[in-house]
C-alpha cells in the first residue's frame, strides 16, 4: 500500500539525546573552561517532549540552554546562564509543538530585533531569513509593514515581535497563516483569538523586554562539519550602530585620491543604521534595500554580488505589484489574470521602480566592481552602506558620484552562514 506522504510530518522524534552535555575548552587538566547545558523539553499534553525534530522529519534533534558555566578567550567573554532566550521559551499553545527549525527562526528574529527595543518592530523569518523588517508607529503598524513588504513569503513563517501583542496586531497575525508568533507578552483578548488557531505555535519570551541587554553580548558559535569536527568561532557583532561609527566613502588608486561626494542626509542615516543592522540576520552572499524602515528588498545566499543586487531588486518590484494587487482586489499577483489591470499595476511599480527610488542598498560586504552597486543606482537608490576595502572601491565611489548618490564604508564584513 502506498506511503501517505503527509504522515511524515505528522512525525515526533522521541529523541535519546541525554539530559545534559557539557562542552570544556582546556590547555592543561588544571587549565579548563566548561559550559554546561540541559535539555530543553515542554509539557506537551502531560508529556515531556523535546523537539519535535530536526530539519528534516527524519532528524532526531534536541536543544539545549546553558544552565552554568563562563567562557573568557581573547578578553571576550559568553552570554551569561540564566539569561534565556529561545533556549527557554513558554509554549503559551502548541499546536504541533516546535521543531528545529521553528525555535532557529525565532531566534534569528531576535538576532535582528534585539538592534531595535527602542521602538515598535516586527520581523518575520521563513527558512531562517527575513522576509519583511519593519520599524512602527505601533506594533500593529510594523508588523502590517513587515507582511506587505513580501505577504507571499511571509506564508507559513515566524512572527517575532518586541512588543506585547494586543488585539488589534492579533487580528492582522491570524488573517493568514503563520506557524509561530513570538513575544515579550499577550494581552488576554490577543490570546484567545489565537486559541481559535489550533496549530499555530505561541511562545512568550519575556527577556525580549530586555533584548537590548543583548545587542552586546557575544555567544560561541559551534558548526559540525561532515567529518564529526567542530568550527568555533564568537558571534558576530555589528561595530556601526550609529551616525558617527560609519566611515567617508573614500580611496587611494594609483596615487590618486576618490572621494565620494554627497554624505547620506539625517533621514538617510537613519535607513542606513536599521539596513545595517538588520543585514546582520541575512544569509551571505546578500544585498537588501530599506526605506521608511522597511525592508523593500532581500537578496541572500548567492554566489555572485551582481546576482543577488538583481535578485533583490527583482523582488522589490514583484511585491510591490503583489502589494497593490492585494490592496485593490484583495487578490495575489499570481491570481490576477485580467491582463488590463496586470497591465496597469505593472506601469504603477515601472514608475516607481519597485519602491526603489529613495532606498537605500545596503551589502554584507564589498563591492569588487561597480557592475553590483549600478543596479540599485539604476533603480534610484539614493544611498549605499557597504564594508569597503575593495581594490577597485574608486569604481563604487565613481558609480555614486554619477549619480549624486551618498555611500558610507563599515570597515567591517556581515557574513553570515
Amino acid at each position: 500500500m502506498a506511503e501517505n506522504l503527509k504522515d511524515m510530518y505528522k512525525n515526533i522524534n522521541k529523541d535519546a539525546f541525554p539530559q545534559f552535555m557539557d562542552i570544556s575548552f582546556r590547555n592543561s587538566d588544571s587549565d579548563r573552561q566548561t559550559l554546561f547545558y540541559e535539555k530543553v523539553q515542554w509539557d506537551i499534553g502531560g508529556e515531556k517532549l523535546g523537539l519535535r525534530y530536526g530539519e528534516n522529519p527524519d532528524q532526531p534533534a534536541a536543544m539545549y540552554k546553558l544552565i552554568n558555566g563562563n567562557l573568557a578567550i581573547g578578553g571576550v567573554e559568553t552570554v551569561l546562564q540564566g539569561r534565556y532566550l529561545a533556549s527557554d521559551v513558554e509554549l503559551l499553545q502548541s499546536g504541533k509543538h516546535p521543531g528545529k527549525i521553528n525555535i532557529t527562526d525565532v531566534d534569528n528574529g531576535l538576532n535582528i530585533l534585539r538592534f531595535f527595543s527602542d521602538t515598535p518592530c516586527s520581523v518575520i523569518i521563513k527558512h531562517n531569513n527575513p522576509s519583511g523588517v519593519a520599524k512602527g508607529e505601533t506594533l500593529a503598524d510594523a508588523f502590517h509593514k513587515s507582511l506587505m513588504a513580501d505577504r507571499i513569503a511571509a506564508f507559513g513563517g515566524a512572527v517575532i515581535l518586541n512588543r506585547e501583542v494586543d488585539l488589534e496586531t492579533a487580528e492582522q497575525v491570524t488573517e493568514g497563516y503563520v506557524e509561530v508568533v513570538a513575544a515579550p507578552e499577550f494581552s488576554p483578548k490577543a490570546f484567545e483569538l489565537f486559541q481559535t488557531k489550533k496549530n499555530l505555535r505561541v511562545m512568550r519570551i519575556k527577556n525580549i523586554d530586555r533584548l537590548q541587554d543583548f545587542a552586546y553580548s557575544r555567544f560561541m558559535d559551534f558548526k559540525s562539519i561532515l567529518d564529526g569536527g567542530v568550527i568555533a568561532q564568537w558571534s558576530y557583532l555589528p561595530k556601526a550602530r550609529k551616525k558617527e561609527d560609519f566611515l567617508p566613502a573614500v580611496c587611494e588608486y594609483k596615487g590618486k585620491e576618490y572621494r565620494v561626494n554627497r554624505q547620506p542626509t539625517d533621514k538617510e542615516f537613519d535607513d542606513i543604521i536599521f539596513g545595517w543592522l538588520v543585514e546582520s540576520g541575512v544569509t551571505s552572499n546578500s544585498v537588501i534595500y530599506v526605506k521608511d524602515g522597511v525592508t523593500v528588498g532581500i537578496g541572500t545566499g548567492e554566489q555572485d554580488r551582481v546576482g543577488v543586487a538583481e535578485i533583490a531588486r527583482d523582488k522589490a518590484y514583484k511585491k510591490m505589484c503583489d502589494r497593490i494587487c492585494w490592496d485593490l482586489y484583495e487578490k495575489s499577483w499570481y491570481e490576477l489574470t485580467d491582463p488590463e489591470k496586470r497591465a496597469s499595476i505593472e506601469s504603477v511599480v515601472k514608475d516607481e521602480h519597485g519602491g526603489l527610488k529613495g532606498s537605500i542598498m545596503v551589502s554584507d560586504a564589498f563591492f569588487p566592481f561597480r557592475d553590483g552597486i549600478d543596479i540599485g543606482l539604476k533603480e534610484g537608490v539614493t544611498a549605499v552602506v557597504q564594508p569597503g576595502g575593495s581594490l577597485r572601491d574608486f569604481e563604487s565611489i565613481e558609480a555614486c558620484n554619477e549619480y549624486n548618490a551618498a555611500m558610507v564604508y563599515t570597515g567591517q564584513r556581515s557574513f553570515r552562514h
